[in-house]
């Protein structure tokens, strides 16, 4: 089952809104902007201005427009890790389903951890990359000063699934806009607890920090606290005590399906952190119990999988969509329950 330590990820990109000053100069807002943010290179910013990242009152401006008092900019860039340290590349076998000069999308396994942190220094899906990009005979381009590979979003560690990693900063920039702006498609499988009563909506609860357990994630059904976040799930085969569901993300806040199939009463199966990992459907009957223990035992982990990933190529223009089918633990859990479906409903 999951450790209580997991990491909770923060946003991944940084938003700012900048309103220009009444006496500001006319200044290129390349040089204006360098002046304004702490960390950021002109070399970053330029990027950022080609991938339509920033925009000046709703639109986007080359690196030679002159700022004018009063303009609002808007800059959407990704956020760098907390932790600043040497990514040290490891020889650890990767899935991956795509790969150009520009990006890679992997289908990670359920267990790897996305980048390093505290306690987690290495065996990561970011030290795998690095080692993949320092061995491959596919050049990085030129302007990607980075110490790290690009993750544009994450996956948490027991999730499985699809991932795409940017190897440049403009492709990197260029990705998180398409995220910030929920043009990225990603649908997701889900194993959960019960059977919706609808075969499909739409989830539409703030998620903030649980303010009990700061470990975990809560979806604030009164709006009171947390971030924007909605999942639109669909069923796809309803097996009596269990579901299985796919749900699409408008939003990527942490752990969201989880928290939102949970706050709904059907937690993922097996998810012990937000209550599936215990029976909560079914018979008494020590039969039973053994039955879906069997099952925990072959996915200790949350019956959770990204499925699909689409979006937009940065570079040639292209949209590309991928498919990942379910992983061997997920196949066998829901092979078990189709099967047990079919028990109770013996051909004639």
């Amino acid at each position: 089952m999951q450790s209580p330590s997991e990491p909770i990820q923060e946003d991944l990109y940084v938003h700012k809104r900048i309103i220009v000053d009444a006496g500001q100069q006319a200044e290129r807002i390349d040089r204006y902007l360098l002046s304004r943010l702490e960390h950021i290179s002109r070399n970053r910013i330029q990027h950022a201005l080609r991938s339509g990242a920033i925009l000046v009152n709703n639109k986007t401006v080359k690196a030679s427009h002159k700022v004018c008092p009063g303009e609002v900019i808007v800059i959407v860039l990704p956020e760098p890790p907390k932790e600043s340290f040497e990514i040290e590349p490891e020889d650890i076998p990767l899935n991956i389903v795509y790969e150009d000069p520009y990006l890679l999308v992997v289908n990670k396994k359920p267990g790897m951890v996305g980048h390093p942190g505290i306690g987690n220094r290495s065996g990561t899906l970011v030290n795998a990359i690095a080692y993949h990009l320092g061995s491959s005979t596919t050049p990085t381009l030129p302007g990607n000063k980075s110490d790290r590979p690009g993750l544009v979003h994450r996956l948490d560690k027991d999730t499985s699934g699809l991932l795409v990693i940017a190897k440049e900063e403009f492709t990197l920039t260029a990705l998180a806009k398409q995220f910030f702006d929920r043009d990225i498609e990603r649908e997701y499988l889900a194993l959960v607890w019960g059977e919706p009563k609808e075969e499909a909506g739409s989830i539409d609860f703030p998620i903030g920090r649980n303010p009990r357990f700061r470990h975990l994630m809560h979806a604030f059904k009164d709006g009171s606290e947390g971030k924007h976040a909605v999942t639109n799930y669909e069923l796809v085969k309803g097996m009596y005590y269990v579901s299985l569901v796919k749900c699409k993300l408008e939003t990527g806040r942490t752990h969201q399906i989880r928290v939102h199939m949970a706050s709904i009463g059907h937690p993922v199966f097996s998810d012990s952190k937000y209550g599936g990992g215990r029976i909560l459907k079914g018979t008494v009957y020590t039969k039973y119990r053994q039955f879906v223990e069997n099952c925990f035992s072959l996915m200790p982990r949350q019956a959770l999988h990204a499925a699909t990933l689409g979006f937009k190529h940065p570079v040639s223009g292209e949209y590309i969509r991928i498919e990942s089918e379910l992983p061997s633990d997920f196949k066998a859990v829901l092979k078990k329950w189709e099967n047990y479906l079919d028990s109770r409903n013996p051909k004639s």
